[in-house]
């Protein structure tokens, strides 16, 4: 694919996608939904990709729709996606709740971090919160901004946050469509950790390379999918999946690499 709106690498097991529309804080269109969706279905499908970051270029994360499409939007009078039916479907498949856009991050084999490097907003806060891990650099603003545009809670971030966050936390930030920092984010445990701005791609990459390194890929796999489908079932369920998942799992060569690393205390070489 002709990449414009993105960059896409890869480089010692991690797979970097920087959104790069720098002159508009990286707003979201329909192309860069369309390569986006591409760029993570490469990294997903990659056997040496272990993890995936997502950043921005310059001053922002993602500072939500594109005015200009917004725009777009009220002159017709209704939402056009500006995407095709061809569009790549990454993590689809695995269960029809997570078939839809944003929330197919679910049905990754693949970790993602977001690196929120600057201000996210409205889609761009939907985009960080679907990502498994996120840590932001200080002082970033953040907010849901759909309350200020007329609209709903978008991409199902209404489900999401609650999750996350809880109710009450989720609601303030919900309904006020409020601006809030990246400092009161890690207070709520929306982000991880906040790390001087300088430090915050080196801080995800580290911390990337330490799962691609030390956890083996079918771990981090059989895992993000246990995460994502436990959302949707019941403890005896998940009991009995992860009873399941591990006979197989004791059957593979990383299991014996890894009770051999343990036994000789060394690194695993997975």
């Amino acid at each position: 694919m002709d990449l414009k709106t993105i960059r896409y690498e890869v480089d010692e097991r991690i797979a970097t996608i920087t959104l790069a529309r720098p002159d508009r804080l990286n707003a979201w269109t329909g192309r860069m939904h369309t390569e986006y969706r591409w760029a993570i279905a490469q990294a997903d499908d990659d056997p040496d990709v272990r993890v995936i970051v997502v950043t921005g270029e310059g001053r922002g994360f993602c500072a939500g729709a594109d005015a200009r499409a917004l725009s777009g939007h009220a002159e017709r009078g209704g939402y056009d996606p500006g995407t095709d039916e061809d569009i790549a479907r990454p993590g689809y498949g695995v269960s029809p709740e997570l078939d839809h856009d944003f929330a197919f991050h679910f049905g990754l084999t693949t970790p993602v971090i977001a690196a929120i490097n600057g201000p996210a907003a409205g889609v761009g806060l939907v985009l960080a919160c679907y990502c498994d891990l996120r840590f932001a650099a200080p002082g970033v603003k953040l907010t849901t901004a759909h309350g200020r545009l007329n609209l709903p809670a978008e991409y199902g971030l209404s489900w999401l946050l609650p999750r996350l966050i809880g109710l009450g936390r989720a609601n303030d930030l919900l309904l006020s469509s409020r601006v809030f920092l990246s400092e009161e984010a890690e207070a709520m445990g929306l982000v991880n950790a906040v790390v001087a701005r300088e430090d915050l791609l080196p801080h995800c990459n580290a911390y990337a390379r330490t799962l691609a390194t030390t956890v083996s890929r079918g771990s981090l796999a059989a895992t993000k999918r246990q995460i994502a489908l436990d959302l949707h079932r019941g403890l005896g369920d998940s009991v009995a999946d992860s009873a399941e998942r591990l006979d197989a799992m004791m059957g593979e060569p990383d299991f014996a690499e890894g009770v051999a690393a343990l036994d000789e205390k060394r690194p695993p070489r997975f």
